[in-house]
């Protein structure tokens, strides 16, 4: 929680950002009060004239109107002044709230929800805003009952003193307004924001909800905190209620009080009748005190929401340097003994890596093994605790905000398109080349879409790249492919692909794979992969476990080992990798079982069947633990004589049964079923992604 010292701060900044119109509005306030306070005077002494039958009585006459249109006037000119300071205050305040929310590192704006920003952003600064144009209605607030007292005791000495005598009961009005009433406001504006937070996440997962049938149950989570909003809310009603009728019990008593003391002075020939007349406006002009209670009031909504805004406006910035990239490096990235422990949880543990710049890199683990944070600390989205990340030798600490981003470019599996920001699909793409080197043009937004796959799709949309983003209709894969086409506008020399081709197939992962690998795009690659296929593409794979970095190395060597195969499988476990290799795997590699086994009679003697050619792996076969046995047994006469059955007879050749080459004994022996391509179960890779199938090589 941000303390009051923040939520000050932040009024008294956005006092300074407005102040020549609060000044004004101050002013034309103070202004408007002694208009008010002149006219009581006037007005008594005209009577006095009139009563009297002396000369001057029009001219006075005349300056009463005068100061009275001026004071309709200047009410009229503080009304509009107050609407422009409020939106110039809610604007800077809103400003300062979003600049702290992005300007600090994702882990620490994680903890707040996107309703409860989006309530803190619109409804608290909104009430945040409204303080620097209360605290100027808050002086012509208290200068006319402070005036007006004056006026009274120069009037009578005994009407002041009798409106003093009621003073300390209108003041612990006040201040009991005052307490409850920020109390009530503070516990309202929490629970105002909690509902807003649900209500943003029941939105998010509305298809969700629909499929699971859980409307009802998503209403009563997203209006659970309503009592407590109902509690608070009349209780702050009742707070201003009790408070306005009470001073509207003690104000008329006063009032009232006042002119019997000035009608005892006037029997007594000490007050004029319009002496009389003034007292009893001064009366009531004194017992506007109570009026403090609305300025009051907006101060204090305007202080408690300032605490919830304060609290985004002083989240920790991540700080930047001057530094600059050396020109023409290759983009070289070393973490040196990188740690990262979020909530007392360790992410990152002692990482230490070297990328030789313009490669690929394949980033693979099981679910929380650190494959996204490292991606985060990679290019600066997050800060480690220990360690240092640096790119071309330079820490990425050390290098201004404008030098990293147009250096990094980052693709994500669900990206986002600011529809205000860039109305159009076009502008969407063409601001990702980063504000220091300004949009690209159309061609340049072509060619990426083109190399993201996406510019088929883009034109079939009504307005081709001038649709709005707001109206694309966007599958998962279309926005993964725009979010693709984003990031090579940037032409940086780093580009982070954190789960971006997740739902592309496998045909469009090729094609964008080797876009990245034109001369063009030449940069450095770090890819968090699910998919055996990319890592079997990468020049490097590390691979993480536990948030240690367990290996390096290229996909061909790490497939070797039955617990890094097991990552890509759709069971967990490493231990049960082994049972889990396929009969497939007994022969995935032509260079390694085959290459080693030696040919035996029944091998160079049978014949190829039908079935053997075009036998696709069943759900059994897929799954069925590779043994010894199965991988050295030689082929039966049952094996040479079966006839093709249902599907087992249909399987077309694939591409790495044409282009694997046959080494050792493969050389002699006919094709068998064994040697039909693997498949990694749960990977939804092709055969072609595994080493020594062909596609991979």
């Amino acid at each position: 929680m941000a303390s009051p010292t923040g939520s000050d701060r932040l009024l008294r900044g956005a006092v300074r950002h407005t102040a020549g119109t609060t000044a004004a509005l101050l002013l034309c306030s103070v202004a408007g009060a002694a208009c008010s306070l002149a006219v009581p005077a006037l007005a008594g002494e005209t009577l006095d004239l009139l009563l009297r039958h002396r000369p001057g009585a029009e001219t006075w006459l005349l300056w009463t109107g005068v100061l009275l249109a001026a004071e309709v006037l200047l009410e009229t000119c503080s009304v509009l002044l107050t609407q422009i300071a409020n939106s110039r205050a809610t604007a800077w305040i809103r400003l300062r709230a979003l600049g702290g929310l992005l300007g600090t590192a994702p882990h620490r704006a994680a903890p707040h929800t996107g309703g409860d920003v989006a309530a803190r952003l619109c409804v608290n600064a909104t009430d945040s805003g409204t303080a620097p144009a209360a605290l100027a209605t808050s002086v012509s607030a208290v200068l006319v009952p402070i005036g007006a007292l004056v006026a009274l005791a120069l009037i009578h000495l005994w009407t002041a003193a009798v409106f003093v005598a009621g003073l300390p009961l209108l003041l612990l009005l006040l201040r009991a307004f005052a307490t409850q009433s920020s109390d009530s406001v503070g516990h309202y504006q929490r629970a105002q924001g909690a509902v807003a937070a649900r209500l943003a996440e029941a939105l998010g997962g509305a298809r969700t909800i629909a499929a699971a049938d859980t409307a009802r149950h998503e209403e009563e989570r997203v209006l659970a905190p309503l009592p407590e909003m109902t509690k608070h809310g009349t209780r702050m009603w009742l707070v201003h209620g009790r408070a306005v009728a009470r001073s509207g019990v003690l104000l008329p008593l006063l009032t009232t009080a006042v002119v019997a003391v000035a009608g005892i002075a006037l029997a007594a020939g000490e007050v004029s009748v319009g002496g009389l007349l003034a007292a009893s406006r001064y009366a009531a002009l004194a017992a506007g005190i109570g009026g403090i209670a609305a300025p009051l009031g907006t101060l204090v909504r305007a202080r408690s929401a300032g605490r919830r805004t304060a609290e985004l406006a002083d989240l920790a910035p991540m700080p930047h340097g001057s530094a600059v990239l050396p020109a023409d490096a290759p983009g070289d990235l070393r973490l040196r003994g990188v740690r990262v422990t979020r909530g007392g949880v360790p992410l990152l543990t002692d990482v230490t890596l070297s990328i030789a710049g313009g490669s690929t890199v394949a980033v693979v683990g099981r679910s929380g093994a650190g494959k996204s944070t490292l991606a985060a600390v990679a290019g600066r989205l997050t800060d480690p605790d220990a360690g240092s990340v640096l790119l071309d030798g330079v820490d990425l600490t050390e290098l201004s905000r404008a030098e990293l981003r147009g250096a990094t470019a980052y693709a994500f599996a669900r990206p986002l398109f600011d529809g205000g920001a860039t109305p159009t699909i076009g502008a969407a793409l063409a601001a990702g080349t980063g504000p220091a080197r300004g949009p690209a043009g159309p061609a340049g937004v072509r060619d990426a879409a083109a190399a993201a796959c996406a510019d088929t799709f883009v034109r079939l949309l009504p307005l081709g790249y001038d649709t709005p983003v707001d109206d694309a209709p966007l599958s998962g894969g279309e926005a993964q492919r725009l979010g693709l086409a984003r990031a090579f506008m940037s032409r940086g020399r780093l580009m982070i692909l954190d789960d971006a081709t997740s739902s592309l197939d496998t045909a469009t992962e090729r094609q964008v794979e080797a876009a990245l690998a034109t001369p063009s795009r030449a940069c450095t690659r770090l890819i968090v992969a699910h998919r055996v296929s990319t890592a079997a593409r990468a020049d490097q794979v590390v691979w993480m476990e536990g948030g240690r970095v367990r290996r390096c190395g290229p996909h061909s060597l790490l497939w070797e080992e039955p617990e890094y195969r097991a990552v890509f499988t759709a069971e967990a476990g490493p231990a049960d990798a082994p049972r889990r290799s396929t009969e497939a795997d007994a022969a995935r590699r032509s260079a390694g079982t085959h290459a080693t086994r030696p040919a035996t009679a029944a091998d160079t003697s049978r014949p190829s069947t039908a079935a053997d050619a075009t036998r696709p792996a069943t759900g059994a076969g897929a799954t069925r633990p590779s043994t010894e046995a199965v991988a050295t047994r030689p082929a039966t006469g049952a094996d040479a004589t079966r006839p093709p059955t249902g599907a087992s007879a249909t399987r077309p050749a694939t591409e790495a049964d044409a282009t694997r080459p046959a080494t050792g004994a493969d050389a002699t022996r006919p094709a068998t079923g064994a040697d039909a391509p693997p498949e990694i179960v749960g990977s939804g890779a092709p055969a072609s992604a595994v080493p020594g199938t062909g596609a991979g090589e």
